[in-house]
């Protein structure tokens, strides 16, 4: 099956589309190994006037129903606007299937329990301009069923690391950075660790007066110094004592959360270097934290984050002696494109009645088929379910 996963993170930044062919080996039988061939990504941003009502929307900004079915619209449209492009430049029109994670607007997380979550990009959109049957809203099941309905790309990490020596772990640095954790002969555990680039960024846009949207190779980080009462002010947050499962968002973590911390902060305010270096700080030293009681012995890394050579630099610093950090490349997905590869998994799961969650990571209350289906332009023909789910992914060419 050919299958286009369509990926937009709590950065907002563009929409990632990844294409891939999804095989189960032995057939209906299978034998437990899911191979994926990878097709490629097109990355497509959002159009100036979509990507600015997004952000005027977002919390803690107060917006109306009218401003989220226009969202909704927009954002599905935009959605549609890359699979089309995926399905013309990767796959020669001839995907059978898209899955669509949406934008993530709103986790209604309180008191360590996610009591809902709002994703938008209406996927009627994406099946019109594609053609193709639409996997999405798959957050939601897994959150019905009790878990924290994130990170949801935990299954696939656990089917990538599993036969891995030592505790392997995948770390996702997006606006917010999240694990996912194979402990020998333990159970497994994946949770989000904190802000990923989500203060940073919120940090340098305020600075430059929306001139600059991130930290672009780390060059501001670079040139400031920590300021450490800040940076201990900023770990007291108690999010980072939650137990796992735990998940956060933009809605803890974002430029109002950052000005009311500096606020509080005694002393002269830092320079906007030294502030950026210390953001950039927080990230690498919540992550390696949060990676250290696992015992994890390596660690491959995606995410917008990895282009920032001061984050990675820190992250290795904070790991030293402990955990090597590698690229997903060396797993055979490259950075930029891993969680849209994870979201074709996901959908071909859904699309195959296979469940799509981890429930010892996520916390339902079992596992689940996650997701809608909405029907493409041809007759929607479900596939029959394999006699045996997938245990192993396997990229072909990695």
């Amino acid at each position: 099956m050919r299958v286009i996963g369509l990926m937009s993170g709590t950065s907002y930044d563009a929409i990632d589309a990844a294409a891939a062919d999804l095989e189960l080996s032995g057939g209906g039988d299978g034998d437990g190994t899911l191979h994926l061939t990878p097709l490629g990504m097109v990355s497509d941003p959002y159009p100036d006037e979509v990507r600015g009502a997004l952000a005027a929307a977002l919390p803690p900004a107060p917006t109306t129903l009218a401003d989220v079915c226009r969202l909704d619209t927009r954002i599905g449209q935009a959605f549609a606007a890359a699979a089309a492009r995926a399905d013309r430049e990767l796959c020669g029109g001839r995907a059978d299937l898209v899955a669509s994670h949406g934008q993530t607007v709103f986790h209604w997380a309180e008191a360590g329990r996610v009591h809902g979550t709002l994703q938008l990009g209406e996927p009627a959109w994406i099946a019109e301009g594609s053609g193709c049957p639409v996997v999405s809203g798959f957050r939601p099941r897994d959150v019905a069923a009790g878990g924290q309905g994130a990170p949801l790309v935990s299954l696939v990490d656990l089917m990538l690391l599993r036969g891995r020596p030592g505790v392997p772990a995948a770390l996702n640095i997006g606006g917010i950075a999240n694990l996912t954790a194979l402990p020998a002969g333990g159970e497994p555990v994946a949770f989000d660790t904190g802000p990923g680039n989500a203060l940073v960024d919120a940090a340098v846009r305020d600075l430059t007066g929306g001139r600059l949207a991130y930290d672009e190779d780390g060059v501001l980080a670079a040139a400031g110094r920590v300021h450490e009462p800040l940076l201990d002010r900023l770990l007291a947050d108690p999010y980072y004592r939650l137990p796992p499962p735990r998940t956060t968002g933009k809605e803890l973590f974002h430029g109002g959360y950052l000005k009311a911390v500096l606020a509080g902060c005694a002393g002269p305010a830092p320079s906007p270097q030294d502030l950026v270096a210390t953001l950039t700080r927080l990230t690498a030293r919540t992550v390696a934290g949060a990676l250290r009681p696992l015992r994890a012995t390596e660690v491959f890394v995606s995410g917008g984050g990895v282009r920032n050579p001061v984050l990675m630099g820190m992250l290795r610093e904070e790991l030293a002696g402990s955990a090597a950090v590698r690229g997903s490349e060396e797993l055979g997905l490259p950075a930029a494109a891993k969680e849209a590869y994870a979201f074709a998994v996901l959908g071909y799961l859904t699309l195959h009645g296979l469940p799509g969650n981890a429930p010892g990571c996520t916390g339902a209350g079992g596992p689940r088929v996650l997701g809608s289906l909405t029907p493409g332009r041809r007759p929607l023909r479900l596939p029959a379910p394999p006699l045996r789910a997938p245990h192993a992914l396997v990229v072909r060419g990695a």
